[in-house]
């Protein structure tokens, strides 16, 4: 473990990370147990990636814990997943102030149970002033939706003479999507060995790097976030510009 962090170059840390935590139901399944199981294990990974990215000095970390599509699943896992977010979020909030940990969610979270709506809400408030790193939940969250919202968001304030079509740039869509408050992504994760992005921040992935390892997310651990970083060191990020240019810093 010690070699592998010794590899990692603490002075080019991906300033945002996002992880799709796939894999929950397989693992439980593999050890006979129904999906459940596997979401309440996949806490341990929380935990150790969100500890992990912080000493590395990683400033946002979010994490695809519920889709708009995942409300098509069965009604007894949608409604255990949403008791086992209040009573994490309840029960973790001590160890968020004590490390410093900003808590925030990024979706359509009006579509959330009341209750999870409130606790939500109260974490977020009471860890606002937290600084050594944002933990964001992608809850009830698409992208194809983020986007959609945005520009009818956008449509209203051009009819109303709020903007005008002409001056309509990035800097104004990245206000209008639930991400306004976090920075591009710099590296995507996706756990349990499926290679797809699966209406997962379409828009703020547009540089990002991508990386897919077949590890189950329950399994997910310090060393394998490590791998994923050293992997992503080794790339040229050339946002457009070619390898000649990046050398020279043009």
């Amino acid at each position: 473990m010690e070699k592998k962090l010794q590899r990692i170059n603490l002075q080019n840390i991906p300033n945002h990370i996002a992880i799709i935590m796939d894999g929950n139901g397989r693992w439980a399944k593999s050890k006979g147990m129904q999906r459940i199981f596997g979401h309440r294990n996949a806490l341990t990974a929380i935990r150790e990636t969100a500890d992990t990215a912080s000493d590395l000095g990683v400033k946002f970390l979010t994490l695809y814990a519920f889709s708009t599509e995942n409300w098509n699943r069965p009604k007894l896992e949608v409604d255990a997943l949403m008791s086992l977010l209040v009573t994490t979020l309840k029960k973790e909030l001590p160890e968020f102030q004590r490390k410093n940990v900003r808590i925030n969610a990024i979706g359509n979270l009006s579509s959330l149970p009341k209750n999870a709506q409130k606790v939500l809400a109260n974490v977020i408030d009471a860890t606002k002033n937290n600084t050594k790193i944002t933990l964001s939940f992608a809850l009830s969250y698409g992208s194809r939706e983020e986007i959609v919202n945005a520009i009818k968001n956008i449509s209203k304030k051009v009819v109303n003479n709020e903007i005008k079509i002409e001056n309509i740039n990035d800097k104004i869509i990245n206000n209008h999507l639930y991400t306004f408050n976090l920075p591009d992504v710099d590296l995507m994760i996706r756990t349990s060995g499926e290679q797809r992005i699966s209406n997962f921040l379409l828009w703020q992935i547009a540089y990002a790097e991508l990386y897919f390892t077949d590890v189950l997310w329950p399994d997910y651990r310090k060393k394998h976030l490590y791998d994923a970083i050293i992997d992503y060191q080794n790339r040229e990020r050339r946002f457009g510009k070619t390898s000649e240019q990046i050398e020279t810093n043009e």
